[in-house]
């Protein structure tokens, strides 16, 4: 099934802003832009198919690869700004960018709750875990208001919105044109706000194994040991829900992550969708061979 990313390539030093989105394929994917003047341009590319076959483990590796793909998107933004007479983020920068902002989301969410439940003296292994994960919570909702309230932002949620109504164009057997995808929801249960949402309630379950009475560098250390199962079981989770999508079960599952897209998705317009399909068309294509 096609998966989607949207984004936008800032240029340090100049004004240009190169909006895009990358499809991936079971194959291939494809970067597609569109540069300041109005063109679109893409970097599509075969890549090998990966079967990662062990529960939860697979979750993990299909995480990395994704992360891959992103960087390669913003060096391919970058490229394509260069050709507007701006300065392009280096890679080392871009990965220097990706690791302060990785940084970052470990101190907010995961550092600052736990620092915020010591202080509060929260007592009892139970009770100090849920009052930690619910902190967690909190502040995942805080962010994602925060961040809806810059316009750059709210851009690159319409093009996450363009490319769930692309791939439900593409999954109902329609004709990849605008007007087919116009119609379409702006929502997906196999989207990544899903995964996210799914990662922090299955944090507050897996962090609660880790004792109270534990001092702060251990109850800190075991849970940066515990995120990789906590997206792997996430990761199992997304798969699930798609699996029994057609049960009461299923749309249980999906529902919670559907209705936070609400937040992290906005109505594209037609020039969106029209990056979004071309990205998906050429995704497909080289995937094809």
């Amino acid at each position: 099934m096609p998966q989607q990313e949207p984004f936008l390539g800032y240029v340090v030093g100049g004004q240009a802003v190169i909006e895009g989105v990358m499809m991936r394929a079971p194959g291939g994917y494809c970067v597609a832009v569109r540069k300041p003047d109005g063109e679109i341009v893409m970097d599509s590319r075969r890549m090998a198919e990966k079967k990662w076959k062990v529960p939860i483990v697979r979750g993990t590796f299909v995480l990395f690869h994704a992360l891959a793909l992103g960087i390669k998107a913003l060096n391919f933004s970058a490229s394509v700004a260069e050709d507007e007479d701006e300065k392009p983020l280096s890679p080392w920068a871009l990965a220097a960018s990706l690791g302060v902002a990785l940084a970052t989301g470990v101190l907010i969410f995961v550092v600052l709750p736990l620092a915020l439940t010591h202080w509060m003296k929260v007592e009892g292994n139970l009770a100090f875990n849920v009052v930690d994960g619910l902190i967690r919570l909190v502040l995942f909702f805080l962010y994602l208001g925060f961040i809806t309230l810059f316009k750059d932002i709210r851009r690159v949620f319409a093009y996450h919105g363009a490319e769930h109504k692309v791939v439900h164009t593409y999954e109902a057997g329609e004709a990849l044109t605008v007007e087919n995808a116009r119609g379409k929801s702006a929502l997906h249960p196999r989207c990544g706000t899903s995964f996210l949402l799914f990662v922090v309630v299955i944090s507050m379950v897996l962090f609660a194994f880790i004792p109270q009475t534990a001092p702060f560098w251990a109850k800190f250390g075991g849970r940066l040991l515990l995120l990789p199962l906590v997206g792997g079981l996430a990761y199992e989770l997304i798969r699930l829900s798609h699996a029994m999508r057609t049960t009461l079960v299923g749309r249980a599952l999906a529902a919670p992550g559907l209705l936070l897209q609400r937040i992290t998705t906005r109505e594209p317009d037609d020039s969106m969708l029209e990056v979004s399909i071309r990205s998906l068309q050429q995704a497909l294509a080289v995937a094809r061979g």
